[in-house]
């Protein structure tokens, strides 16, 4: 018996074993060796048994994977402006008490001014190729919000200026920062395109936020725009359609926001003046045949008869009061105002904030004071997430989706005077919605710009200090280089400074005067980096939790039975064993990835990669020699529950290895399982 590495660059590994056939017809060759960790190799092993003239022989190639591996374990930072927080990272805390741990890092990173990742979303909005009639109008909404953003507040001109001058990481896609910290390259994930995506996107900014073309720009946008405008005054969504109450209303309110918000100048209003009074009246005549429609069927008219699309005509009308009703379309009017009025209640938060908004306008502010009253009792408040609705969850109408819901409740609550001291803390659950998320969908981008950026305090406007500890070691933000606009910096600890006691952490952001009273968030997260041996990793938690456990599945007369596998559990060549992974997370997640390890003993029942449905998600699995990859390109909110079996194959004792996850996009969200050690006997 001989054995070598398959190139073999380690010659020293060997045995021979000789073996006669005076006393016995048959041998049983067995062989333990042990292989340093880093010289972990796949051996190929050759038997050969020769007799007189006679030769012959076998080659075998055996995986030898290490029993250590290198993890990577992730600690969330959250607080507010002017806050100073203390954090113990158990984990870490007692990684001493480990004799086979080695630290091969430590790395922190921090954004100390998030907001302005919502202005880096801003060229999704410019850029699409959309030629519908709100592909159309969003660009021209980016345009004159950039617009206004630059003439509101010079701060801004000056970052995009240093973003033109410097090569900051501010202007690369978070799918893209950092590839030392995730559990998987982006070249090895289904989203290689989706980050070159962001990042061009990004970069493109500074084309946005050129003054000397926004202009231009404006004037196209505005005149693509009109052309899908039928002559009855309604807006067709592709050319050869027909007009669309809810895209005329969506395009109407638009330009409803920018001018209460004084984005758009005179002239600029004088060119929409035509348009919107063409569409307000169509809308009005639309509204007035629901009423025909209601009275000729002979409804019961002291009943409920409102929807949301009418519900969003009476909020779209409230932009412009001096738009005369006409005489006919004055009944309708009124008949759907006092309906919206009277059975609120009944309808979901969407719909709520647009009955406060046109209620508060129409001078009825007891009834819009009740409703936000009403929200804020049914409101979900957290220190890291803000304030949000349970209830507010994507579906499949325009008015299921959480974005558009979330800007349209800032709104309401900063123009009522009762909600104007939640307004900071709506905003925070859209900026941490951010964090997680790329944004790329068209109509929520412009929805939660305008929320985020132009309501409440304004948070780009402040330029905080972070000071972080780790046991003693002491990072000040002013002396990382941070990028311009986010305040984003990373500092890395080599392993050998590494120590338990940086389990204890200290953040204190100090905003200053001009951000004292902002409630703005900031984040940032603690990365730490260790060799240690599967069996002794212990599991890690974050608003990501998974467990993992292994069942022996046994043939019993009344079906199969699944048995629990507990470290040192026992098992034979040819059971069946199933690997089920429970996962947790407490926000919505976009590029999730999930890497499974597996004892080399196992050997999964389905080998083919591909797309699957399963536990109430559709992902891509990709399945190799020694670990099953799962790729979530959404990941929902909620609990989730993946099975899948394998056989055994091989007898000894093994490493069942750990589950990992980790959003790419946020990687300071990950977690880990604990591993465990099992036994194979033979038959």
């Amino acid at each position: 018996v001989t054995m070598a590495p398959v190139d073999g660059w380690f010659q020293n590994i060997y045995a021979n074993q000789y073996f006669t056939a005076e006393a016995k017809q048959s041998a049983a060759i067995s062989f333990s060796i042990s292989v340093p960790h880093q010289y972990a190799k796949p051996l190929v092993v050759r038997v050969f048994a020769s007799s007189g003239e006679y030769t012959d022989g076998e080659e075998h190639i055996i995986p030898v994977l290490s029993n250590r591996i290198m993890v990577t374990e992730s600690f969330p930072i959250h607080l507010k402006m002017n806050e100073k927080k203390n954090f113990k990272w158990n984990n870490l805390l007692q990684s001493g008490n480990s004799e086979s741990l080695v630290h091969h890092g430590l790395t922190i990173e921090f954004s100390s001014n998030p907001a302005w990742y919502a202005i880096q979303a801003l060229p999704v909005l410019a850029e699409n190729d959309d030629e519908s009639a709100i592909g159309n109008f969003t660009r021209y909404y980016a345009n004159a919000m950039a617009s206004h953003i630059l003439r509101s507040n010079p701060k801004i001109e000056e970052v995009f200026n240093r973003w033109e001058i410097n090569d900051t990481t501010s202007l690369i896609s978070k799918l893209e920062k950092n590839p030392e910290l995730k559990n998987i390259l982006l070249n090895e994930t289904p989203w290689v395109m989706e980050a070159k995506s962001e990042s061009e996107q990004m970069q493109r900014i500074k084309t946005l936020f050129d003054l000397a073309k926004l202009k231009e720009s404006l004037n196209n946008n505005l005149i693509a725009v009109k052309k899908k405008q039928a002559p009855s005054g309604g807006f067709i969504w592709f050319d050869g359609g027909k007009e669309s109450r809810y895209i005329t209303q969506y395009i109407v309110t638009g330009v409803g926001r920018m001018m209460a918000l004084g984005a758009l100048d005179a002239v600029q209003k004088k060119q929409w003046e035509p348009v919107i009074k063409a569409a307000v009246q169509y809308l009005d005549r639309q509204l007035s045949d629901d009423y025909r429609q209601l009275v000729e069927s002979k409804a019961d008219l002291k009943s409920k008869q409102i929807s949301p699309l009418q519900i969003q005509m009476l909020y779209m009308r409230s932009f412009f009061p001096d738009l005369q009703l006409r005489r006919e379309d004055t009944l309708a009017n009124g008949y759907f105002f006092r309906q919206a009025a009277q059975y609120w209640v009944k309808e979901n938060k969407f719909s709520q904030g647009m009955i406060a908004l046109m209620l508060h306008r129409k001078g009825m502010s007891d009834r819009a004071e009740a409703i936000i009253r009403s929200l804020k009792e049914t409101a979900l408040n957290s220190e890291e997430m803000g304030m949000y609705w349970k209830e507010n969850i994507a579906g499949y109408f325009w008015y299921q989706a959480p974005i558009e819901t979330q800007a349209l409740l800032i709104e309401a609550f900063s123009e009522i005077p009762s909600g104007q001291n939640s307004v900071n803390s709506l905003k925070t659950w859209l900026l941490k919605h951010k964090q997680t998320q790329a944004w790329s969908n068209t109509k929520a981008t412009a929805d939660a710009t305008y929320a985020l950026l132009l309501r409440g305090s304004d948070w780009l406007s402040v330029s905080p200090e972070v000071m972080i500890s780790v046991g003693k070691y002491n990072i000040n933000s002013d002396e990382q280089s941070p990028d311009v606009g986010t305040g984003y910096f990373k500092h890395s600890i080599d392993g050998e400074q590494v120590n338990a006691t940086m389990g204890n952490i200290s953040v204190n952001l100090m905003a200053g005067k001009e951000g004292r009273n902002s409630e703005m968030p900031a984040w940032g997260a603690v990365y730490w980096q260790y060799f240690e041996e599967m069996d002794k990793i212990k599991s890690a938690g974050s608003p990501l939790s998974i467990q993992k456990k292994l069942y022996l599945e046994r043939n019993t007369a009344n079906g199969p039975r699944l048995d629990v596998l507990n470290d040192g559990s026992t098992l034979r060549i040819g059971d069946k064993v199933v690997v089920r992974i429970e996962l947790r997370v407490d926000r919505d997640m976009e590029f999730v990835h999930m890497k499974d390890l597996r004892a080399s003993s196992f050997e999964p029942t389905g080998t083919l990669s591909g797309y699957q449905w399963q536990g109430g998600l559709w992902y891509y699995s990709s399945i190799s020699d020694a670990s099953t990859n799962f790729f979530f390109e959404w990941l929902k909110k909620g609990s989730y529950v993946f099975e899948y079996k394998m056989h055994v194959t091989n007898s000894g004792t093994f490493s069942n290895g750990i589950t990992t996850i980790q959003s790419l996009y946020a990687p300071e969200f990950s977690s880990h399982s604990t591993g465990i050690k099992v036994t194979v006997e033979e038959n």
